[in-house]
C-alpha cells in the first residue's frame, strides 16, 4: 500500500513516498492520517491531493502557496504541472 506524508495540517496536497497506481488505497501519514484512493498513476514523490480543490484554489504544502489549481482537482488526483500552476519559478522558462 503506497504511503504519503501532509507536512502541514492546512495542506490540501500530499506526498507520495512510495509510487502508487490507480484504485490503490494511499495511506496518509505526518500531519494527517487516514487514507485517499488514487485516481491516477502518482510516482514516488509527486503530489495527490487530500481535499478537493476549486480551478483557481491555492495549493498548500508546508502550510505555504506553491500554486493554484488549473482546474477542479479531486480527492486522489495526481496534482503536478498538468493541473497546478507554479507559484514559484521552475528554472525552465524565461521570466518576464
Amino acid at each position: 500500500m503506497p504511503r504519503a506524508i501532509v507536512l502541514d495540517r492546512r495542506d490540501n496536497v500530499a506526498t507520495l513516498i512510495d509510487s502508487g497506481q490507480p484504485g490503490q488505497a494511499c495511506t496518509l501519514q505526518g500531519e494527517a492520517s487516514g487514507e485517499v484512493v488514487l485516481l491516477q498513476a502518482v510516482p514516488f514523490g509527486h503530489k495527490v491531493c487530500v481535499r478537493a480543490t476549486a480551478a483557481g484554489g491555492d495549493i498548500l504544502k508546508y502550510g505555504q502557496v506553491i500554486g493554484k489549481a488549473a482546474k477542479p482537482l479531486a480527492v486522489g488526483e495526481h496534482a503536478h504541472i498538468h493541473n497546478v500552476e507554479s507559484a514559484r519559478g521552475r528554472g525552465d522558462k524565461a521570466e518576464g
